[in-house]
């Protein structure tokens, strides 16, 4: 990011946009890219895809700029756009997409990075961990969309219910009712897989 545009709030950066200079925007796209990119990867499950939604909402809150009326962080407003994208590259890939397959790529071994960090453990217990990790997210990417998109919002993200509620425009009662049902579903699975293992 411009080291210029690193002291400036979110509506500052917006207002030199939309005065013209689209060089602020670009430090809205360098704060939040790497953050949006995480949230939709789980979403999505293919980093590809991922990159090309968030190429895609980066444009398209470019171009609807106008229309942020700052009701709601410019986080918010920019993963809802995501989220939009998301869901219609999902919805046209349909048939090829399959909830049961493996995380791909660099998705189990990012998420054993930033869940299970190196603290010179024994090699059996890296593995360990590991193996925990693939199990996890072998059991997230078998949840509803739905499901497996709040938990990475709350768990993931560290979200509070308000802002996951604002997000994905639902109340926070069902935000809490989701989330308790995504949690189960998720030890279940995980449950079901270790006695499979064992």
């Amino acid at each position: 990011m411009n080291p210029s545009f690193h002291n400036l709030t979110d509506q500052q950066l917006i207002d030199q946009t939309l005065a013209g200079n689209t060089d602020a925007f670009g430090g809205l796209v360098g704060r939040y890219q790497d953050r949006l990119f995480n949230s939709i990867v789980h979403v999505i499950r293919n980093e590809s895809d991922a990159e090309d939604v968030v190429q895609d909402a980066f444009v398209l809150a470019l171009t609807k700029l106008d229309s942020f009326k700052g009701n709601s962080q410019f986080y918010t407003w920019l993963f809802r756009i995501a989220r939009n994208v998301a869901i219609s590259r999902l919805r046209k890939k349909r048939p090829k997409v399959s909830l049961d397959a493996p995380p791909v790529g660099d998705d189990v071994a990012h998420v054993v990075r930033l869940e299970l960090p190196d603290d010179g453990a024994a090699p059996s217990e890296k593995m360990e961990r590991q193996e925990r990790a693939q199990a996890l997210m072998n059991a997230l990417g078998r949840l509803s969309n739905e499901h497996r998109e709040i938990l990475v919002l709350r768990e993931m993200d560290n979200l509070d219910y308000e802002t996951i509620a604002e997000m994905l425009e639902l109340a926070v009662g069902t935000v809490r009712s989701r989330l308790h049902r995504a949690r189960s579903q998720l030890r279940e699975l995980l449950m079901a897989d270790g006695d499979r293992s064992s």
